[in-house]
């Protein structure tokens, strides 16, 4: 059974879904820790309550971004994790952190990438008057928010829907296909080789596969 670290910032909605498939059978693997840069991120609770050790790791104890990853990255490895997720967490990470597991880290963003990299995905997409949005999970290189896509599903944007709206429309499709790329990833069908995402050993196209 494969090792996951998932590290969070926030309230860990992405960890529950992911919590709740492994307990499910869905995903064939143990979240053996989760990680915060935040002492009272609600995700924090829901992995206690889940019964799955947490630590946190504060940057304010640390001189620089890069101590900081070291140190982090340091604390992972004392769990062997074979996957890496990061689900909501929000600080930008150091080459050094991403070069440590190259081909074995998530993540997922609200967005159909490579549109809206960054912060405040569902606004600019309303405000740039798009009819469709979603969520893309890829694997982490340096680039930010710019590796290897491996899934997206899209949702519409409707006249009446506000930001909350679009959040939570984004928030249905993010626990449903966070969970199944894990799994991928935990069955040997999902790898990263020469920076393109493979399934089944055929390489992915660049958008990954979409669902509607």
């Amino acid at each position: 059974m494969k090792n996951i670290v998932v590290l969070i910032s926030g309230s860990g909605s992405n960890l529950q879904a992911i919590i709740d498939a492994c307990n499910s059978g869905q995903i064939n693997g143990k979240i053996s820790a989760v990680f915060s840069n935040v002492p009272d991120a609600y995700g924090l609770v829901r992995a206690q309550q889940a019964g799955i050790k947490t630590e946190v790791v504060e940057p304010k104890n640390f001189a620089n971004r890069l101590d900081y990853d070291l140190a982090l990255a340091d604390a992972i490895d004392n769990y062997a994790p074979d996957l890496v997720i990061l689900a909501g967490y929000m600080r930008i990470l150091s080459p050094a952190f991403v070069s440590r597991y190259t081909g074995k880290m998530l993540n997922i963003h609200p967005s159909l990438l490579p549109e809206y990299p960054g912060l405040h995905t569902h606004r600019r997409a309303m405000e740039n008057g798009d009819r469709e949005h979603g969520a893309t999970i890829h694997f982490v290189t340096e680039e930010l928010d710019g590796g290897p896509i491996i899934l997206q599903a899209a949702v519409p944007i409707t006249a009446q829907d506000s930001e909350a709206d679009v959040m939570k429309k984004v928030q249905v499709q993010e626990h449903r296909i966070y969970p199944l790329v894990v799994s991928w990833f935990v069955d040997g069908r999902l790898t990263m080789r020469d920076g393109k995402a493979l399934m089944d050993h055929q390489a992915l196209p660049a958008h990954g596969h979409t669902e509607k």
